[in-house]
């Protein structure tokens, strides 16, 4: 048998159910893999150890009583995750990456990771990400930068860069993340993962530390298709704390087996622009021919107003951010710098406890919402936003899917951008758009360049057909085995 950390989840479950091992001997593998390498590549910014062995001996037990009674056990009973740090977790810190949370520990948990421990997660810890989910490398957090397993000198993509490193290193055989703009998708790409973003309104976004309400979604980071839909099935589904989920998610058609027939697939003459790399657009070209090949037929499509994706994000999540951001002054939450008078209290603490990129949005998004301006810039890039997913309802009138790159390069090296904001932001110009318009979208490894580094196709689908995505994505899996391949540390 493998060693227990080179496991994906769904075959540790298997050994779980089967007896093969105990969730303490898995869990402990991971603890293990997390004190030898973490201090590293800072994946994790909090541990968990403990409280995840005292679940980890419960689950064990719940085995035990079940195969004596012939009881049926939770679906992912005694399995380990990890949670991006802008979710919350009763009792464990969530920082979001900032220092104006460094203190905070919730009362309560998200929904979504809620409906994990219901169903028997054991919770390993909880990842680094840019500062409240706002970067595209995992540079903007205040805890230090994550590195990629595969090229240390590299991101790992942003902002749930510590839940892809910790998947990618084997310190954790699934992780949730959250994606705003393609906080999901990217980082898998850039570690040579599955990465899900889920429809908006899938999954609840209670206890998710708000960056752009419209934008953002609950997602998972797994090692290939089948181990991401597990979490899925358990943690979607309608929450009335969420007034944006769905009561009941429609039933739409996914491939069953391993055959594509039938399946038409959209590829966007937008996403092949200057200044992507060519060894990703072979790689890609390359992945979808293969998805011809299993069945699919492969049409040119046109999503006009992918251009203005970028200025539009950048307006409407940055207008969002500084609303939301609007509650962290000292008073509820973490940090407070205290000064004799209270308002000088308040710019003092947002002073100190917000790095530069946040402070960066919060000044876009206030002037973008200020008086004189609202119409000329937020109004507009609301109409705009509205062009851009009638692009997206109309493509998916003739095709089922869209495949294109994830991302125009692999993984950048680290401090790369760091002059220029412009820089980091086009690294997203491929998954701002799905946030747009809502719809899901998914990242999986499509092969390697001369580096050695990952690189991603991206897949996209009608709203709420996130599981189309991981049925054409686990037969893409079925015929190759980038997925398998991991670093060595």
């Amino acid at each position: 048998m493998s060693a227990l950390h080179e496991l994906n989840a769904t075959a540790a479950l298997a050994g779980l159910r089967a007896g093969d091992f105990s969730s303490e001997e898995l869990t402990r593998a991971y603890l293990e893999r997390i004190a030898n390498h973490n201090a590293r590549l800072n994946a994790y910014l909090y541990v968990a150890a403990e409280s995840a062995l005292q679940a980890a001996a419960d689950a064990d037990r719940q085995y035990t009583a079940a195969r004596r009674t012939g009881a049926t056990t939770p679906p992912l009973l005694g399995l380990p995750i990890a949670v991006k740090d802008v979710l919350a977790v009763a009792g464990m810190p969530a920082t979001c990456g900032s220092r104006i949370l460094e203190q905070f520990v919730p009362s309560y948990t998200a929904t979504s990771v809620q409906r994990l421990l219901d169903a028997g997660v054991v919770i390993l810890g909880k990842t680094n990400t840019d500062e409240f989910a706002m970067g595209s490398s995992t540079e903007n957090s205040a805890y230090g930068v994550t590195l990629n397993p595969w090229d240390e000198s590299r991101v790992p993509g942003g902002s749930s860069g510590g839940s892809a490193a910790a998947v990618a290193a084997r310190l954790a055989p699934v992780a949730l993340g959250t994606d705003t703009g393609g906080s999901v998708r990217q980082p898998a790409a850039f570690c040579g993962l599955t990465g899900l973003k889920t429809t908006y309104g899938r999954v609840s976004r209670y206890g998710l530390v708000a960056f752009g309400s419209s934008l953002d979604t609950v997602g998972v980071l797994a090692r290939e298709a089948g181990d991401a839909h597990l979490i899925l099935d358990v943690m979607g589904g309608y929450d009335p704390r969420d007034a944006t989920t769905v009561e009941e998610i429609p039933n739409l058609a996914a491939p069953a087996g391993n055959s594509l027939a039938g399946l038409k697939i959209g590829v966007p003459q937008e996403y092949f622009i200057e200044g992507l790399s060519a060894e990703v657009e072979t790689s890609v070209r390359v992945a979808i021919a293969q998805l011809e090949a299993l069945g699919a037929e492969v049409l040119p499509v046109s999503l006009p107003h992918t251009e203005y994706a970028l200025p539009v994000y950048y307006i409407i999540a940055p207008a969002e951010a500084s609303a939301n951001l609007a509650r962290f002054d000292g008073v509820r939450y973490g940090l407070r710098a205290p000064q004799a008078d209270l308002m000088d209290m308040f710019t003092h603490t947002r002073g100190e406890g917000f790095g530069p990129e946040v402070k960066r949005r919060i000044m876009i998004g206030a002037y973008a919402l200020s008086a004189g301006y609202y119409d000329a810039y937020y109004g507009q890039a609301q109409k705009v936003r509205a062009l851009i997913r009638q692009d997206f309802d109309n493509v998916f009138t003739k095709v089922d899917l869209i495949a294109a790159p994830a991302t125009p390069s692999t993984a950048f090296r680290i401090g790369a951008h760091g002059s220029d904001p412009l820089e980091m932001y086009l690294e997203d110009v491929f998954t701002l758009p799905a946030n747009l318009a809502g719809v899901p979208g998914l990242s999986l490894c499509a092969g390697f360049d001369a580096q050695g580094l990952p690189i991603g196709l991206q897949l996209l689908a009608p709203h709420f057909a996130d599981e189309r995505l991981l049925a054409v994505a686990a037969a893409y899996q079925s015929v190759t085995d980038w997925h398998q391949r991991g670093p060595a540390l």
